[in-house]
C-alpha cells in the first residue's frame, strides 16, 4: 500500500535526517560560486537588508523550536535518530497549534538559510523537497503514535493540523517554560545556523572576489557561537546546571 511505502521511507529518513540535506552541498557550492543577484541588481543596501531578512527567518525557526522545547517533559520531542521515542503525548503549548512544531521550526530555518543563497531556483527546489521529506517522516511518526496512544492520539490529530499551525486554540502547557531546557536541547541548532550562514556568506566571498578575505564580523559571530556551544556542552555533560527535573 502507498501509506506503508511512505511510512517505510519516513522511518529511513527519520534515522538519517541529520545527513539527508548534505545531498544539496554540490548545488549550494555551484550557487555561491556566482555573484550575489540582489547586490548586483539592487545595490549593497538592498543586499544587506535581504540578508538580514533571511537571517531573521532562520532564527525564527529556532524560536519555534525553543518555544516547543521549553515546555515539554523529558522523553519527548528529542533528537533521537535510531527509533521513535514518546513517553507521553504532547498536546499543549505549541502542540495545541500544530502536531509537528519541531519540524515546522526546522523547515522555517532551512528555508531562511536556503533563501540566504539568493537563488530562487534552489529555494523552490528546497521547498518542494521539504514537502516530500516531511510528509514521509510525519507519516512514520503518526503510525508510531497511533499504535502507542490509540484513540487519544486520533482525537488530538483530528483537532490539530499536522503542520501549518492554526491561529487559535492555544492550550496552556502543563509545565512552566524552562530556559535551561532550551539551552540544553537547542545549542546544536544555534551553532548549525551560525555555521551555515558563515559558510554561505564567506564561501561566496572567497569564490567570487578577486582578492578574497574573511569578514571580521562574521568570524566574531562564529567564534562567539562556538564558545557558547562549547560552554553549554560542558555544562550539559559535566554539571547539572542545565538539569531540570522531569525535563
Amino acid at each position: 500500500m502507498i501509506t506503508d511505502s511512505l511510512e517505510r521511507q519516513g522511518s529511513w529518513l527519520f534515522r538519517w535526517r541529520s545527513y539527508v540535506l548534505l545531498g544539496f552541498v554540490p548545488i549550494i557550492l555551484l550557487t555561491i560560486s556566482q555573484p550575489e543577484p540582489v547586490e548586483t541588481y539592487f545595490g549593497h543596501s538592498a543586499d544587506e537588508f535581504y540578508e538580514a531578512f533571511c537571517i531573521a527567518i532562520a532564527f525564527a525557526g529556532l524560536g519555534i523550536r525553543a518555544l516547543t522545547a521549553g515546555f515539554v517533559p523529558g522523553g519527548t520531542s528529542g533528537r533521537n535518530t535510531r527509533r521513535q521515542i514518546a513517553e507521553s503525548l504532547n498536546t499543549t503549548g505549541m502542540y495545541s497549534l500544530t502536531r509537528n512544531p519541531l519540524y515546522l521550526g526546522n523547515a522555517v530555518t532551512i528555508m531562511g538559510v536556503t533563501m540566504f543563497t539568493q537563488s530562487l531556483s534552489l529555494s523552490l527546489v528546497m521547498f518542494l523537497f521539504l514537502i516530500v521529506y516531511l510528509e514521509r517522516i510525519i507519516a512514520a511518526e503518526e503510525r508510531f503514535l497511533t499504535e502507542k496512544f490509540g484513540e487519544t492520539y486520533l482525537a488530538w490529530a483530528k483537532e490539530v493540523p499536522a503542520f501549518f499551525p492554526r491561529l487559535s486554540g492555544w492550550k496552556r502547557p502543563e509545565l512552566p517554560f524552562s530556559f535551561r531546557t532550551v539551552l540544553k536541547r537547542e545549542h546544536s541548532s544555534m551553532l548549525s545556523i551560525l555555521a551555515s550562514l558563515f559558510v554561505l556568506d564567506q564561501g561566496r566571498e572567497y569564490l567570487t572576489e578577486a582578492q578574497p578575505g574573511f569578514d571580521g564580523a562574521w568570524i566574531g559571530f562564529l567564534a562567539a557561537g562556538f564558545l557558547v556551544y562549547a560552554v553549554l556542552v560542558w555544562m550539559k555533560k559535566r554539571t547539572r546546571l542545565l538539569h531540570v527535573d522531569g525535563r
